[in-house]
């Protein structure tokens, strides 16, 4: 069996202390196979809010991935938003979409984030035609033993949480994913832990949400989520600080 935590929008900048010391207490204590972080490290994109960040996770002594979050994208700073949005991730660089050796899982990693898009919000998801080529082309790749997990930012579909993800290019992405043998989506943006079943073409795929562990939180206690992975599948528990541990699904 696979072990993973699966955490997400720890928003340095305005993280929560006492959450992200449970957390890592939990992984020495525990020692999961790998940490898939899918997004949001930041509150503004800062500079030393990713210093903050990466120092945080190279301390958890684990293997981990990243995934670009909205809030990773220059905030205020336009020119550096349009010319280099991902220069202060060089602290980070080494795990951003960094391939895990995981027995039987393979992780592909799936841009949800825009520089700039036609609508007034741009912190919902956009799925460029790239971007999704790119996933297809590693879940390809595949062994076919492998649970295939997805990681990206923002929920492809929205998955009735408060929280909304409104991402364009998300059903085709889906689809498409579901399609090329994808198992589940590792996601967050909407700060709450969710697991669900979606039915495409005949094939289910899982969509699984992590909470926060900062004090931007929603309708749950700072969480996040422990993956169980082997050959009968995948079993999803959500972890909440100070409250009971959770089955999703």
């Amino acid at each position: 069996m696979t072990r993973l935590f699966h955490v997400s929008d720890i928003h340095f900048g305005a993280e929560d202390v006492a959450a992200l010391d449970w957390f890592a207490r939990t992984v020495r204590d525990e020692r999961p196979d790998a940490i898939v972080m899918t997004g949001d490290l930041t509150m503004r994109a800062r500079k030393h809010e990713f210093d903050a960040a990466a120092a945080w996770l190279e301390g958890l002594g684990r293997p981990v991935t990243v995934e670009v979050g909205n809030h990773d994208l220059p905030y205020f700073n336009l020119w550096a938003r349009f010319v280099m949005p991902y220069r202060r991730y060089r602290a980070l660089e080494r795990m951003i979409e960094r391939p895990l050796d995981l027995d039987g899982v393979t992780i592909v990693p799936l841009k949800t984030t825009a520089r700039f898009q036609l609508r007034f919000n741009w912190s919902k998801g956009h799925v460029g035609a790239r971007a999704l080529a790119e996933a297809l082309a590693l879940a390809d790749r595949a062994p076919p033993e492998h649970q295939v997990l997805i990681a990206c930012h923002h929920p492809l579909i929205e998955a009735g949480t408060r929280g909304t993800s409104r991402t364009r290019g998300g059903r085709r992405a889906l689809q498409a994913l579901t399609r090329a043998g994808a198992h589940a989506v590792l996601t967050g943006h909407v700060h709450d832990p969710f697991d669900i079943e979606h039915r495409s073409d005949g094939r289910v795929v899982r969509l699984i949400g992590a909470g926060t562990l900062s004090e931007r939180v929603r309708e749950s206690p700072p969480s996040f989520n422990e993956l169980r992975i082997g050959p009968e599948g995948i079993v999803t528990i959500a972890r909440r600080m100070g409250a009971p541990d959770t089955p999703l699904g």
